[in-house]
């Protein structure tokens, strides 16, 4: 929520961290998903220029629950939000300008990937389509989140992920309807930039955690993991734990995405992930009991036939691309487990 404690230092930290703001002066931006985590901190800090910068920014906030909406920015108490009630999948209609669009309707829930997979399908193609159709009828520059899974298997001599590095996917794989339809979404981004001359910016994003996160039955390690945690729970592991994972705090995510929308570059592909603390599953399970004061255990419940999500070894992402245009992350593991943990405990 755009009020709470935790959510309000975080708009300072990242307003303190951006540059290039004035280019959102006076603007209309449309952004679809908007009660996301991510498309919601995109949103509170809008919000947060128009209050404390007077920046003047309309908001086209593109939801299917208008009540969290309202639950999360009290629309209705504003003159800056517009909101637009609708599935990304249909035609979007705005009468008005836009000049830019963050397009983050997307649904990345593994239990979703598993359970509704066309949903997955159509969201990331049928919807990144009519937001094409509305960037080129408005003459909006786009920025879209994909994800680091669209680079699937890459081979074993790579070290580190660069933007033009090509990996496998396995297409008949259920679960590969997520990074597929995201790899089609850039495509068909490409392919616009192309034929239609629209101008874009891609970020590949990879685990990104933080206040307003899904908590209820995601099936994110780190999701279900403060889930556990904000209910006084034991902390569950369904493996070992072996697995390794580096975590991004939002409000680096948020700068990073920043630093890509504004910069002067158009066109471009950039890797956002916070590589500094990469970590076992394990051993954040028993960190984040550490911050708890130690009182809830880690229990291990593992299932012979465990379904991972990716059953390939993690290669790290290179992000010096994005460091090239002043982008690093401040926010350790620690610290930002600990802030999200404090912002459930808040609402």
């Amino acid at each position: 929520m755009y009020n709470n404690k935790i959510v309000m230092e975080d708009m300072v930290t990242i307003f303190k961290q951006s540059s290039n703001l004035e280019k959102f002066k006076n603007k209309n931006i449309l952004i679809t998903g908007a009660n996301g985590m991510l498309a919601a901190y995109c949103m509170y800090f809008l919000m947060f220029l128009n209050d404390n910068k007077n920046m003047n920014i309309k908001i086209f906030a593109l939801v299917r629950n208008v009540n969290k909406l309202k639950e999360n920015t009290n629309y209705d108490e504003r003159n800056d939000i517009i909101p637009i009630v609708q599935d990304v999948n249909e035609k979007i209609k705005i009468s008005e300008n836009v000049d830019y669009i963050i397009h983050m309707a997307s649904n990345a829930n593994p239990k979703s990937i598993t359970e509704k997979p066309v949903e997955i399908i159509n969201s990331n193609v049928l919807g990144t389509l009519n937001v094409l159709e509305l960037a080129k009828e408005k003459n909006a520059k786009l920025f879209f989140p994909s994800t680091r899974e669209i680079y699937g298997k890459v081979d074993d001599s790579i070290k580190k992920i660069k933007e033009t590095d090509m990996g496998v996917l396995d297409n008949t794989q259920l679960r590969s309807c997520y990074p597929e339809s995201k790899k089609m979404a850039e495509n068909l981004i490409i392919s616009y930039a192309y034929q239609y001359g629209i101008k874009y910016k891609i970020a590949r994003i990879a685990h990104v955690y933080g206040p307003g996160m899904n908590i209820s039955n995601d099936g994110r390690i780190m999701s279900d993991l403060i889930g556990n945690a904000v209910k006084n729970e034991n902390i569950i592991l369904k493996s070992k734990g072996e697995d390794i994972r580096a975590f991004c705090y939002v409000t680096d995510a948020i700068n990073g995405l920043l630093k890509i929308i504004l910069n002067d570059n158009e066109n471009e592909i950039y890797n956002l992930s916070n590589e500094t603390e990469e970590i076992k599953v394990v051993d954040l399970a028993y960190l984040i009991k550490e911050l708890l004061n130690n009182k809830v255990d880690v229990v291990f419940n593992i299932k012979e036939n465990n379904n991972e999500y990716v059953k390939f070894k993690r290669t790290m992402l290179d992000t010096t691309k994005l460091e090239g245009i002043g982008w690093n992350p401040s926010t350790n593991l620690k610290s930002g487990i600990k802030r999200t943990i404090e912002y459930f405990k808040l609402l």
